[in-house]
C-alpha cells in the first residue's frame, strides 16, 4: 500500500495493530478522523491517553477501575460472600449486563494454558485463595469459558481451596462447550448464573 504522507502511513500502521483491523480498514478509519474537526480527533486522542495513563485495576477483584476499589466491590448492597470467578474484564461486563448476579467478582487475568506458557502463577489466583483462607467467602462460582483451559483452571483453583468450608459451583452449561462468555446472549448467560450447579457435579459429567 503506497502512501503520499509518512504521517498518514504511521497513523495507519498504528491503527492496524488493533484486533480485527487490517490495513484497508485502518486507512478508512484514519481518513475518517482526518475529515473530522480537529477538536473531535484531539478529544479521542486525549481520551485514549487519559485511559492509558490513569486507569487502575481494583485492588480486591482486579477489575478495571478509575479508583483503587472498583464500584462493584465498594457497593455495600452486593453480596460480599459470593464471588464469581472470571477470566477477563469483558466477562464481568457480560455478566453485569444480565442483571442476574449481585455478588462480587474475581478477575484471573487469563486461564492456565501450558501451550501458551501461562501457568497458575501468571494469574490472579493467590489473592483469590487468600480471600477463601480468611473466611470472607461462602461460595465461589466458576464462570470461565467451557474449554479445556477453562476447565483446567477451574480444577486447579478447586484443588487449592477444597480443604476450606466453602461452596463451589459452576455456571450451568447453557453456554455451549468451547464458547466464550462475552459472546453469549444475556438471557442464556443470566440463566446459567442462576441455575449454577455444584462444581463436583461438573467433574463427573
Amino acid at each position: 500500500m503506497e502512501f503520499s504522507s509518512k504521517l498518514l502511513e504511521s497513523a495507519v500502521n498504528e491503527m492496524s495493530q488493533l484486533p480485527g483491523i487490517g490495513k484497508r480498514t485502518a486507512l478508512r478509519l484514519v481518513l475518517h478522523l482526518l475529515r473530522q474537526p480537529e477538536e473531535q480527533t484531539l478529544k479521542l486522542s486525549k481520551a485514549l491517553e487519559n485511559m492509558r495513563s490513569h486507569i487502575k485495576f481494583c485492588t480486591s477483584c482486579h477489575n478495571i477501575s478509575d479508583v483503587d476499589l472498583c464500584e462493584i466491590c465498594a457497593n455495600p448492597h452486593r453480596n460480599q460472600e459470593l464471588i464469581c470467578v472470571v477470566e477477563d474484564v469483558k466477562d464481568v461486563m457480560a455478566i453485569e449486563n444480565t442483571s442476574s448476579f449481585r455478588g462480587l467478582y474475581h478477575v484471573l487475568g487469563g486461564k492456565i494454558s501450558p501451550m501458551d506458557g501461562v501457568g497458575p502463577h501468571d494469574l490472579n489466583v493467590t489473592s483469590l485463595v487468600e480471600k477463601v483462607k480468611l473466611g470472607q467467602v461462602k461460595e465461589l462460582i466458576f464462570a470461565l469459558s467451557s474449554t479445556m483451559e477453562g476447565d483446567t483452571t477451574n480444577f486447579y483453583i478447586f484443588k487449592q481451596i477444597q480443604d476450606y468450608n466453602i461452596i463451589t459451583s459452576t455456571i450451568a452449561r447453557g453456554i455451549s462447550v468451547g464458547d466464550e462468555l462475552e459472546y453469549a446472549d444475556e438471557i442464556t448467560l443470566g440463566r446459567s448464573i442462576i441455575n449454577r450447579i455444584p462444581f463436583e457435579t461438573s467433574l463427573k459429567s
